[in-house]
């Protein structure tokens, strides 16, 4: 008769496994990481269902959808790569999927999904040839941080839209909106509530502004009760609906590079930067089990497509589990498993409201502008890429455009200005790629 393990053994299971004195840590420090790390970013099983359900899909589905993929993944990283990083649905390429590619350019949800599995693809091939990190060192950093404030800017206005704080106008495009309304309330609270608890430290801040501003709505009589725990509902509305073929439209090669390429140095950036604040990487920018870590990620965002998501991404909110200690892949996959038990609370996710969740997306946007402050606002060279890739996502709707036009104008202001020869051979490609889909295939 087999006998379980002792506490002992497993320990030494654990050690053997994920290396951990050689990493620092314990058990118990790996598993308050993982417990930390999941209070961080657990926000996105109610905000991605939201977001994604502007694309018609089934918010039921996709909340178990983002549970599976995001529990998956973390156990496979943490598993393979032993790495303490997290991977869900990344914030921005939702958006982009839902209110761009479905909402805006008039596609099915399953083209989109399509276009997604693509993009994951090809991020995967250019991993296995060892191009992806030299694609994502060689961006220019101006270009780096002006999409990445771009795509801020373009999920803090969705946010604002959620709330009612901005609506359309026929005469100025937009206006502001009843500020009297329950949502414009509860929406600028839950954003406040947010930013005061993450001044203060509170890694849970999300969490607690989207439970407050649904208590309160629930109070007011705008929520109803559905109760708080249930069987998973099924995932068969959105499990395996990608149209692949009809995603090759020659009239979707941007969004496809869009997805490639903002996923690519987004989750590539995040990755040195977890393991730069775990300290394990090296003056090369090297971290340790880089391929691995790197063909899991790829390999999500492939999953996330075929199960009914997003494109995923390694989380920055990794570094909050980090921050008490976390260094080795047992902590993913305390994050991986409690998101898999997470599928059984679909009643408190069905009962969130859009305003609920939009404080969370106003936030996302105040991290992701900080990074402005990065840019040489002297060198004209550098400024106007990033201020142009950063203004243009939000102003055109479109991530894709941002992109497009932030390589476009590197290249144009450094080759003006008889600079040319800092421009590196991967921006000419990107910039060269988008031009071409403007002035031949958009044209045509």
């Amino acid at each position: 008769m087999n006998q379980a393990p002792s506490p002992a053994e497993s320990t030494s299971l654990l050690e053997r496994f994920f290396k951990l004195q050689r990493h620092g840590s314990d058990a118990k420090t790996e598993f308050i990481a993982g417990v930390t790390t999941f209070l961080t970013m657990v926000y996105i099983i109610f905000v991605n269902p939201q977001i994604l359900s502007n694309a018609g899909m089934d918010p039921q589905a996709v909340f178990v959808a983002t549970c599976v993929v995001t529990g998956l993944s973390c156990i496979l990283m943490g598993a393979v790569a032993n790495l303490p990083i997290a991977i869900a649905p990344a914030m921005g390429l939702n958006a982009f999927f839902a209110f761009v590619v479905v909402t805006g350019m008039g596609y099915s949800w399953q083209i989109g999904m399509g276009t997604i599995f693509w993009g994951a693809l090809g991020m995967l091939i250019l991993t296995l040839l060892r191009v992806r990190y030299w694609l994502v060192v060689n961006i220019p950093h101006s270009l780096r941080v002006g999409i990445t404030a771009g795509i801020g800017l373009l999920i803090a206005l969705i946010g604002l839209q959620n709330t009612g704080i901005v609506v359309a106008n026929p005469a100025t495009m937009v206006a502001v909106g009843n500020l009297a309304s329950i949502p414009c309330i509860l929406g600028a609270l839950g954003f406040f509530i947010i930013c005061i608890c993450a001044q203060k430290g509170i890694h849970s801040a999300v969490l607690l502004s989207i439970a407050v501003t649904t208590l309160l709505g629930f109070l007011l009589g705008d929520v109803s009760f559905k109760g708080v725990v249930a069987l998973p509902p099924s995932m068969s509305p959105v499990l395996g609906q990608l149209d692949l073929m009809g995603s090759l439209d020659i009239a979707l090669a941007g969004v496809i590079f869009s997805f490639l390429l903002v996923n690519l140095f987004d989750s590539s950036g995040t990755l040195i930067g977890v393991t730069t604040r775990a300290k394990m990487i090296d003056d090369q920018g090297r971290f340790p089990r880089m391929k691995q870590a790197m063909v899991v990620d790829s390999l999500s965002s492939i999953s996330g497509a075929v199960l009914g998501t997003s494109a995923t991404s390694a989380y920055i909110e990794s570094t909050s589990g980090v921050a008490v200690g976390g260094r080795t892949g047992l902590t993913a996959i305390v994050v991986g498993v409690l998101f898999l038990l997470a599928v059984f609370f679909s009643p408190l996710a069905a009962m969130v409201p859009g305003y609920a969740a939009a404080g969370a997306m106003i936030f996302v946007g105040v991290l992701m502008c900080s990074e402005l402050a990065k840019v040489n606002w002297e060198d004209l060279t550098e400024a106007v890429p990033s201020f142009i890739a950063a203004v243009m996502m939000p102003f055109t709707f479109s991530i894709t455009e941002g992109v497009a036009m932030g390589f476009i104008a590197y290249c144009v202001m450094k080759t003006g200005t008889g600079r040319w020869r800092e421009i590196h051979p991967c921006s000419w490609i990107v910039a060269g790629l988008f031009a071409l889909k403007f002035f031949w295939v958009d044209a045509h």
